[in-house]
């Protein structure tokens, strides 16, 4: 049988394995049995050491045969047998990148030995020159002592990647060790905890999880778990967008799991705190370095510092911008980098992200000359071809970045994975395309809302119109303004608008990026031009589709029964 994604299978992580599409995976985490004896429901966990070993290299084998070649895979182990499943998994091909240790403090009381505080992570790749690692993600990163303590000029605004030593409660951490080591700390899922799932013992922080997915993979891609247990990584995938795929050989803990992800949305916030314990050493004298983003306290004048920045600033915007605004250069990529060029041969300290952060402050202060050229006008019909994938980029990195469009615009970084992701689903068209596109969407959100507001009462009289297979739709030239939904089996995967919606849905069944979703079907609301914008945001809030950018979606409420639910 072919495995889909989304989907949670109930048998031997072994034999299913072998079902998964070859080099189809680009995440696997396995957080195996440790054969110490653990009660399972079906799975005796006290097996002979031989027989434990030949199964891990069977089913560590069927992990490596599964992942792309730029994939990995992160394992998590118990001090029995760790040397022995690290040899396995280089045995296996792997190469291992980082020997993490996750440190909880709280394990299971021992009277003739020392208690159990931690548990073994190895991070392997496939190729170790070629491999996904997010180092740029705001959400894996933290703040550096240089930001912290020093208010260092030369700090990088997005922090420092973390050590590979994890302490996640701070009032651990300072009587312990310092963090500054191969130990991560996350609180253990204990039975008091909100996110504790009560049907199984052995739970992982979903913080935890969430590191090493967003470091590891890019939204959309595919996340295996084959030892599904509590369902964790699952449920951390899905609401860090990612495809996803368990193995779970208990029919009981299966049935949990599966509510457990019927409960989730693409975009819900991890469980357990995301970072209790920063990275820097206190100091009474530590002081948190302005970025330039924020605005400065009223009353309180510039220091020279800052004022020599701003002139700066404004100087090579004035030289670099070519008469265009501000919002035009950081949509241009070859207009931002003359800037950042200037900006740093002008002797500037810190990062371009910063320069950008204080061209936009700049900007909004009216301290900035006005622009003398305009760019051509986006009309809703020239954008057509390509905004609906600038709103799904904004999605996925608010999603997985936590990031909002002007902090997307000011970092050269990120800015060009907002391109990256953008060209998936519209390929073709240029950065400043997909970035002008996501401004457009901005400004006219607060209009899309008001007019949801408005027709919300009548739109909800009527009946949800019946979906109609992707295999059946067509490119005609018939096509006129409309609203439609892109489903995938029962959720919703998108609602957009478009002057050319057969034609949108027609790229739908061609496009990768798209089909990496499994897009099924589609409802058509025709009728709509002068309301479309209305329309989409009550269907935003009515199906929750999970790639809509948040910002459209209509914030009203009734208390009737909705017919279009």
């Amino acid at each position: 049988m072919e495995l889909q994604k989304n989907k949670l299978y109930q048998g031997d992580c072994v034999e299913l394995l072998r079902e998964v599409q070859p080099g189809s995976v680009d995440l696997v985490f396995a957080d195996p049995p440790f054969n110490i004896g653990y009660e399972y429901d079906v799975y005796d966990d006290k097996q002979q050491a031989g027989d434990y070993l030949t199964w891990c290299n069977e089913w560590i084998e069927g992990v490596y045969d599964c992942l792309k070649p730029d994939g990995t895979f992160w394992l998590a182990i118990g001090d029995e047998f760790a040397a022995e499943l690290k040899i396995a998994s280089q045995n296996a091909g792997f190469r291992c990148r980082s020997w993490v240790i996750w440190y909880y403090t709280f394990g299971v009381n021992c009277r003739k030995g020392f208690s159990r505080s931690h548990t073994h992570l190895f991070h392997f790749v496939k190729d170790p020159a070629n491999f996904t690692f997010n180092s740029d993600n705001p959400q894996v990163r933290v703040p550096s002592a240089r930001q912290l303590v020093y208010a260092d000029a030369r700090a990088n605004p997005k922090g420092r990647l973390p050590d590979n030593t994890w302490i996640f409660r701070p009032q651990d951490a300072p009587r312990s060790f310092s963090a500054d080591h191969d130990t991560w700390y996350f609180a253990r899922v204990a039975g008091t905890f909100k996110e504790r799932q009560g049907f199984h013992g052995c739970q992982m922080p979903e913080q935890l999880l969430g590191r090493i997915v967003r470091t590891c993979s890019h939204p959309q891609e595919t996340v295996l778990d084959p030892f599904g247990g509590s369902g964790t990584t699952l449920a951390v995938a899905k609401k860090l967008a990612r495809q996803w795929m368990g193995f779970e050989l208990s029919p009981e803990y299966v049935t949990y799991i599966n509510k457990r992800m019927d409960d989730i949305n693409i975009g819900d916030a991890l469980n357990g705190p995301e970072n209790p314990l920063t990275s820097a050493p206190k100091t009474s004298r530590g002081r948190q370095r302005n970025t330039g983003f924020s605005e400065k306290k009223k009353g309180k004048a510039p220091t020279k510092s800052q004022a020599k920045l701003e002139k700066t600033i404004a100087k090579a915007y004035a030289k670099t911008c070519d008469g265009y605004s501000v919002d035009h250069l950081l949509c241009r990529p070859d207009l931002d980098r003359q800037f950042i060029e200037f900006c740093r041969a002008a002797g500037l300290e810190g990062h371009p992200t910063l320069w950008n952060q204080t061209l936009l402050r700049l900007r909004k202060a009216g301290k900035l000359a006005t622009a003398t050229r305009e760019r051509s006008r986006l009309t809703f019909r020239s954008m057509d071809a390509f905004s609906f994938a600038s709103e799904i980029s904004m999605r996925l990195l608010s999603v997985d970045y936590g990031l909002t469009l002007d902090e997307v615009l000011c970092s050269p970084e990120y800015g060009a994975e907002f391109d990256r992701i953008a060209e998936q689903f519209a390929p073709g068209y240029a950065a400043e395309d997909y970035r002008w596109a996501a401004l457009s969407i901005r400004k006219r959100a607060s209009q899309s809302r008001n007019l949801a507001e408005k027709q919300f009462a009548e739109w909800l009289t009527k009946k949800m119109p019946k979906r109609t297979p992707l295999s059946r739709i067509k490119a005609s030239e018939l096509d006129r303004p409309s609203v439609y939904i892109v489903w995938s089996a029962n959720r919703a995967l998108y609602v957009g608008e478009s002057a050319f919606p057969l034609k949108r849905l027609a790229q739908v069944k061609e496009n990768s990026a798209w089909q990496e979703l499994s897009p099924t079907s589609a409802t058509l609301f025709t009728d709509v031009e002068k309301a479309r914008n209305g329309l989409q945001s009550i269907l935003l809030q009515r199906t929750e589709a999970s790639l809509n950018w948040s910002i459209l979606q209509a914030n009203v409420t009734d208390k009737r029964k909705p017919a279009m639910a």
